[in-house]
């Protein structure tokens, strides 16, 4: 790798990396930092919300993971992301679909993944990239998702196992990721966006969701620790969540998914720091990180 800053962002499914991070990921490229994805599924277990497509879903043609494949690709051109990887290799881990479905059950469902090979994937891929900042999803997987859970006991496993040099040095020397980031949504930005969502007038998205207290992936406030701004690169988030058409539905400032939880399309990304040094607070008045490398050195 010949950047000196290296940032790998840990993700369940397709799509996931740009509602949550892609004007972070746009902003980091531009900067020219090394972005590097790993997707754990392909998300073949996903609602499809053009009808064309509907004979895809995992009833049916059970192809939808292959088209996903496409998309995340045009997504990632869209954001300049040139390192996408997937867990094992594409296809080695199916999705799960949402908690307490049948689907759960599936063989090569990531929820039942063996731990200790998965976190060795993942392990090859640290060592490889050897990026200062990691950034995957809170315990909880943001709003209780099974592979999003799964992703996060991946990635933090991982990281502590890379760092040690007697495990598995034939996966390459041992390296200590500098700061990890869980993603989040500030309680307070996410009522603005419901605030904003109701001032639009569009029900079809809002859902009757008046408070930020109804959604279960909102953060308090105090919890986050950094607020990445990438507004100069809203255009290539918005890029990049049109070409997940078969999940994502983009409507102006807004976007919904196959739940019809309207939100607010962020060109500011949060984040909150659970391992390594905060770096220096930046000009906002909520005294936040601005940087994800922020107190590193370079």
């Amino acid at each position: 790798m010949t950047a000196s800053r290296r940032l790998l962002l840990v993700h369940a499914h397709p799509d996931d990396e740009t509602i949550n991070n892609g004007a972070t990921m746009a902003r980091y490229v531009a900067e020219g930092a090394h972005v590097t994805l790993l997707t754990c599924t392909l998300g073949e277990e996903g609602e499809i919300l053009v009808p064309a497509l509907e004979q895809l879903a995992a009833d049916q043609a059970d192809q939808l993971g292959g088209y996903r494949i496409w998309e995340l690709r045009t997504a990632m051109d869209a954001l300049g992301v040139t390192d996408i990887r997937f867990l094992g290799g594409a296809g080695r881990y199916r999705d799960s679909g949402m908690m307490g479905v049948a689907s759960n059950g599936h063989p090569r469902a990531f929820w039942n993944a063996d731990l200790d090979e998965a976190v060795a994937h993942a392990v090859a891929v640290v060592r490889d990239v050897r990026p200062q900042v990691v950034v995957t999803y809170d315990e909880n997987g943001g709003y209780g998702h099974p592979d999003h859970i799964q992703a996060h006991r991946v990635a933090m496993a991982a990281v502590a196992a890379a760092a040690d040099p007697a495990y598995r040095p034939d996966l390459g020397e041992a390296w200590t990721v500098a700061k990890v980031y869980w993603c989040c949504m500030p309680r307070s930005v996410l009522q603005r966006g419901i605030d904003a969502l109701a001032a639009a007038g569009d029900q079809t998205f809002f859902e009757g969701v008046t408070s930020a207290d109804d959604v279960p992936f909102a953060v308090p406030d105090e919890l986050v620790t950094t607020a990445v701004d990438g507004s100069r690169h809203a255009a290539e988030k918005d890029a990049a969540m049109r070409a997940h058409p078969t999940q994502i539905m983009v409507d102006g400032p807004f976007f919904a998914l196959s739940n019809n939880l309207g939100l607010e399309m962020m060109a500011v990304e949060y984040y909150r720091l659970v391992q390594g040094e905060r770096g220096p607070a930046g000009p906002g008045p909520e005294g936040w990180e601005d940087d994800l490398f922020a107190g590193l050195p370079g």
